[in-house]
């Protein structure tokens, strides 16, 4: 390993090439820049900006124009530029699967306010009509979102067997409680069209 070389192998002889320096006395061949000119020409390859008032500017024109497209992406369904939490084939599948079919959540608010205006009348007999007719859709709201977790949990597993399902149930049991025409994403399918 730390041996030398034998005088009857053939020594290899590498030559290396010297570095051709300019000699420092030869002009450049361009006049070197005002330092004005050289900074003007670096912020403008950088794109920066000059200042921080243009800098917050145009970080708000980003951020409009990304939001822009974020609502366009939600109006339209467009899953490029959907929100995080809107993302992915077992989210989609979940909205789709909502969207297909009637859900009693979605009726929770119009309901509420009938209550609501049923337990201001003067009459105890409507009030406690009132009371059970809330009692009873809460009841069907808790049967339907148990049965709709029940077959999402199973159409999932059997669609998606690889791809993450954490938080999937919830994200549709949240999307039930909204009406149908102000649900985010708007509804792809129709309602009894299976996704």
């Amino acid at each position: 390993m730390f041996r030398s070389r034998s005088k009857d192998g053939p020594a290899a002889t590498t030559q290396v090439a010297e570095p051709q320096t300019r000699d420092p006395q030869a002009p450049k061949g361009r006049p070197t820049p005002k330092r004005s000119e050289a900074q003007s020409q670096r912020r403008s390859l950088a794109k920066a900006p000059a200042n921080r008032k243009e800098a917050t500017k145009r970080t708000r024109e980003a951020r409009r124009t990304a939001l822009a497209r974020q609502r366009e992406a939600l109006n339209s369904g467009d899953e490029r530029y959907l929100p995080a939490r809107d993302q992915g084939a077992t989210r989609r599948f979940a909205r789709d699967f909502v969207d297909a079919r009637w859900c009693v959540a979605e009726f929770f608010l119009p309901i509420a306010v009938v209550i609501l205006g049923l337990s201001l009348m003067p009459s105890m007999q409507v009030k406690n009509a009132s009371l059970l007719l809330w009692l009873g859709v809460i009841v069907m709201i808790v049967v339907d979102s148990v049965t709709l977790s029940v077959r999402l949990k199973k159409e999932l597993r059997e669609r998606f067997p690889d791809d993450s399902r954490k938080g999937v149930v919830m994200y549709a049991l949240m999307r039930t409680l909204q009406m149908r025409r102000m649900r985010l994403p708007k509804p792809q399918v129709a309602r009894g069209e299976l996704p």
